[in-house]
């Protein structure tokens, strides 16, 4: 480390257990809060984007559905990285260790940075048989080929902040995180229109308009994100340690983040195979499925805030000893869980017939995405408690539960409930294996989570090795 960067840490405060005084609700809510409408900013991008390419068409409409696995995908992965650094950071919070917090916060970011690289390459080479594996037609491919080819080359700008916001929520921030989300959101909200239809004498671009849009606005979210951490939290070293001590801090937060990952990437995995399934029905059935799992993302906000918040609040009380905090912060969203579960499932069942049609009016499309939401958001609260319990599992560094609940609610019961449905019943048999994989997985992770917390392993580390 330089002279600079060493009085640069030696000036740092150090680190403060933000989130290990005072009530447990008012910290998860004052985190969850602002969480939610950067949720609600980021995940407004790909319903912004379906929105202005539904005008286009619904066989462009279809193409960019298409698309939705493989950007959930790498959302997944960046949040799972994100979950990794999130946990060995906040216990090392808790512990007072700051010159750690900043050794890992770099060594996430850079981390993040190698992964990306590889896989953008990988995805470049693969749009073709990658798509026709998910079941588009030969025909939708070029459609799919400009929108992914432009996203693929900019996908650093979405997992490198995805993954440094992850940091600054470790740190119990998560204000300045979700206004860098908004405003991410609010530069594709005005750029998409304009490079997708060609306004103001910009050449009409169509689909790769809209990849040009989130490129550009996710790179601003990129250098709002490293500005917070190196000038508000004081949480980047500009040069990286000795090529041992960075590979035994990759460790430490892959212990947690590789099964987080792999977890979370199986997620889009399974949607993209019952995306398959879909596409058997046509492209009016691919369509629909893109827009109600749209729409389904932006109810369940709250419930991706909370499950992000939880993380360290439970990590940082866990790691300076206060486990009845930790367990009291586990019961509360729980019981918020299944509450908010039962709320959306009564707002979609009353009004996704209102919805569907904001997006797309052809018939055969509202046919099925009214068909969806009689049936898949009455088990809301069960994938919700996943979610949560998953959370709490790798706030603890325990990944491996949360890994197996994931596992089996998307290869266990999603995908091959989801074929069997299809065998039987068409549609209905679909949806109707959706219902029943988040439900069953729900049960399961309630009790899980109860003997986890409450059993003879149940005891925190005092101070986070490394």
């Amino acid at each position: 480390m330089s002279d600079g960067e060493q009085t640069e840490a030696a000036a740092a405060p150090r680190p403060k257990g933000r989130l290990t005084n005072g009530s447990i609700a008012g910290h998860l809510t004052r985190m969850a809060i602002p969480m939610s409408w950067g949720l609600f900013a980021i995940i407004g991008i790909n319903l912004v984007d379906t929105f202005f390419v539904a005008q286009l068409g619904t066989r462009e409409l279809a193409a960019i559905s298409f698309t939705f696995p493989v950007v959930f995908f790498m959302i997944s992965l960046a949040i799972g990285l994100g979950i990794g650094a999130s946990s060995v950071i906040a216990r090392a919070i808790g512990s007072g260790d700051r010159e750690r917090v900043r050794r890992l916060t770099t060594a996430a970011l850079s981390l993040s940075l190698v992964i990306v690289a590889g896989i953008s390459v990988i995805g470049l080479l693969t749009i073709e048989p990658l798509f026709r594996a998910l079941g588009a037609e030969p025909d939708l491919i070029p459609r799919i080929a400009e929108y992914m080819s432009i996203w693929y080359l900019g996908m650093v700008f979405l997992v490198v902040p995805m993954v440094g916001n992850s940091c600054l929520r470790a740190a119990g921030d998560s204000f300045w995180p979700s206004m860098a989300m908004t405003i991410v959101s609010l530069i594709n909200l005005v750029l998409d229109p304009i490079l997708i239809f060609g306004l103001f004498g910009v050449p009409r671009l169509e689909l790769e308009g809209a990849a040009i849009a989130t490129v550009i606005a996710r790179a601003v979210g990129l250098a709002i994100s490293l500005w917070l951490l190196h000038h508000r939290e004081r949480m980047i070293l500009w040069a990286l340690p000795p090529p041992r001590q960075l590979f035994a801090d990759w460790a430490a937060i892959l212990h947690v983040g590789l099964p987080a990952a792999l977890s979370n990437v199986i997620v889009p995995v399974g949607l993209g195979a019952v995306t398959a399934i879909v596409a058997s029905y046509g492209e009016a059935a691919v369509a629909a499925f893109g827009v109600v799992t749209r729409i389904e993302a932006i109810c369940l906000v709250p419930i991706f805030a909370l499950s992000a918040v939880i993380g360290p609040v439970v990590g940082q009380n866990w790691g300076s000893g206060l486990t009845e905090r930790a367990c009291e912060a586990r019961r509360l969203v729980m019981q918020f869980s299944l509450a908010y579960g039962l709320f959306v499932s009564a707002v979609l069942i009353l009004g996704g017939r209102y919805l569907v049609p904001l997006f797309n009016d052809d018939p055969q499309v509202v046919e099925t995405g009214v068909l969806y939401f009689w049936i898949v958001p009455l088990c809301y609260a069960g994938y919700a408690v996943v979610m949560m319990s998953a959370a709490v599992f790798n706030a603890l560094g325990r990944p491996w539960p949360a890994s197996a609940l994931t596992v089996t609610r998307a290869l266990g019961l999603y995908v091959p409930l989801s074929f069997l449905g299809s065998a039987l019943f068409g549609m209905v048999g679909i949806f109707g294996g959706i219902f029943l994989a988040n439900v069953l997985t729900g049960f399961a992770a309630l009790i899980a989570g109860r003997r986890l917390m409450s059993g003879p392993t149940a005891a925190p580390a005092t101070k986070p090795s490394g």
